[in-house]
C-alpha cells in the first residue's frame, strides 16, 4: 500500500502544479530540454514585427542635394521621447519597433549653415509597415537692410518707401522710419543666392522719387544691405534762410520809387519843356498816385490846342462877316 502511494504521488504533484501555474517547476524544464528555449526566444520576433512600424526619413534640400548630420527627434501622443538621431551620409534616419499611433518629428537643427529646419509635424505609424518621409530643409533667409539718403550730405531720410523682388513678382515692401533705415528677411532658393531688384514706389517729403531700379544679390543667411539716395525736388523752396533773405534784398516799397526814377529821362528826353510847363508844373504838382505815366501830363497841351482852334475859328468867323458887310456896301454904292 505504501509503495503504490508513493508511486502516485510525483504524478498528482505535477498536475497540481500544472493548475495552479506554479513557476517552480520552469528552471528544472528549461535546463532538462535546452531545445525549447530557442523557440520561445524567436517565436515572439515574427509577431511584435506585425504589430509595430517604423518611420523611415530622407533629408534634402531644395535643390535635391543629400543633407546629412541633420538631428531629428520623435515624441509620442503622450510627449514622451520615442526616438532620436542624426541623418547619415545618404541623409537617411530610421526610427524602428514603434507601437502603431501618431507620433510627433521634431527638427533640432539642419546641420547646415546654408539650411533652415522645418516645422514640426505629426507622423501616423501603422503596424508592419515603416512611414517614409522627405523632408527639405529650405535655405536660410537672407537679413536685407534698406537705407535712404540725401545724395548731396548723405543725410538719411524717412519715408522712403520701397518694393523689392525676382522676376515680375514682388517680394517684400519696405518703408524707412524715422531712423531712415528698415529690415525685413527674403527667401533664398540657391547655394550661391538669389538675384533681387529694389524700386522706390514713393519718396521722402521734398524729394524726387529715385526712378531707376537697382539689382543686387543675397546668399543664403547673410546679411545684405541696400542703399537708395535721393535729391531734393525742384518745386521745393530752398532752406528758410533763403526764402527770407530774396524779399529783403529786394524790398516791395522800393519798386515804386525805382519806375518813377527811371521814368523821369523819358519824359525829359520826349522834348524840351517851356517855361509854362514847368510853371504849371511847380504850381500843380500831381499827388501821388496819379496816372504818372498814362499820358496825363499832355493835358496843358491839348487845352492850348483847343484854344488856338477856338480862336482861330472865332477870326475867322469875324472875317467873313467883315466880307459880306462890305460886300453888301459896294453892292448899295452900285445901285446909287
Amino acid at each position: 500500500m505504501r509503495t503504490r502511494s508513493a508511486r502516485r504521488m510525483p504524478a498528482a504533484i505535477a498536475v497540481a502544479a500544472a493548475i495552479t501555474g506554479t513557476l517552480s517547476w520552469a528552471p528544472a524544464a528549461s535546463a532538462q530540454s535546452p531545445e525549447p528555449a530557442p523557440s520561445n526566444s524567436t517565436a515572439p520576433a515574427p509577431h511584435n514585427a506585425a504589430e509595430t512600424g517604423g518611420v523611415a526619413i530622407v533629408k534634402k534640400d531644395p535643390g535635391g542635394d543629400i543633407l546629412a548630420g541633420a538631428t531629428f527627434t520623435l515624441f509620442d501622443s503622450t510627449g514622451k521621447e520615442a526616438g532620436s538621431g542624426k541623418t547619415n551620409a545618404q541623409g537617411q534616419l530610421a526610427f524602428k519597433d514603434l507601437t502603431p499611433g501618431v507620433y510627433r518629428l521634431k527638427e533640432i537643427s539642419s546641420g547646415s549653415k546654408l539650411h533652415d529646419t522645418v516645422d514640426d509635424q505629426d507622423v501616423i505609424v501603422t503596424p508592419g509597415t515603416d512611414t517614409l518621409l522627405t523632408i527639405v530643409d529650405p535655405f536660410k533667409p537672407a537679413s536685407v537692410l534698406l537705407k535712404a539718403k540725401d545724395d548731396k550730405t548723405g543725410k538719411l531720410l524717412a519715408g522712403s518707401t520701397v518694393n523689392i523682388g525676382s522676376g515680375d513678382k514682388t517680394i517684400l515692401t519696405l518703408t524707412t522710419g524715422s531712423d531712415g533705415t528698415a529690415s525685413g528677411k527674403l527667401p533664398i532658393n540657391s547655394r550661391t543666392g538669389s538675384d533681387f531688384w529694389v524700386k522706390q514706389v514713393k519718396a521722402p517729403d521734398g524729394y524726387e522719387i529715385y526712378k531707376p531700379s537697382k539689382a543686387f544679390t543675397a546668399k543664403p543667411g547673410d546679411p545684405v544691405a541696400v542703399t537708395v539716395t535721393n535729391a531734393k525736388s525742384s518745386t521745393t523752396p530752398s532752406p528758410t534762410e533763403k526764402p527770407t533773405d530774396k524779399p529783403t534784398d529786394r524790398p516791395t516799397p522800393d519798386k515804386p520809387g525805382k519806375d518813377e526814377d527811371t521814368s523821369t529821362p523819358s519824359a525829359s528826353a520826349s522834348s524840351t519843356p517851356t517855361s509854362e510847363e514847368t510853371a504849371s508844373s511847380t504850381a500843380a504838382p500831381a499827388p501821388e498816385g496819379a496816372l504818372a505815366h498814362t499820358g496825363a501830363d499832355a493835358t496843358p497841351w491839348l487845352i492850348g490846342g483847343a484854344g488856338v482852334l477856338l480862336a482861330a475859328g472865332g477870326g475867322a468867323l469875324i472875317v467873313a462877316r467883315l466880307r459880306r458887310t462890305e460886300d453888301s456896301a459896294n453892292d448899295g454904292s452900285a445901285e446909287n
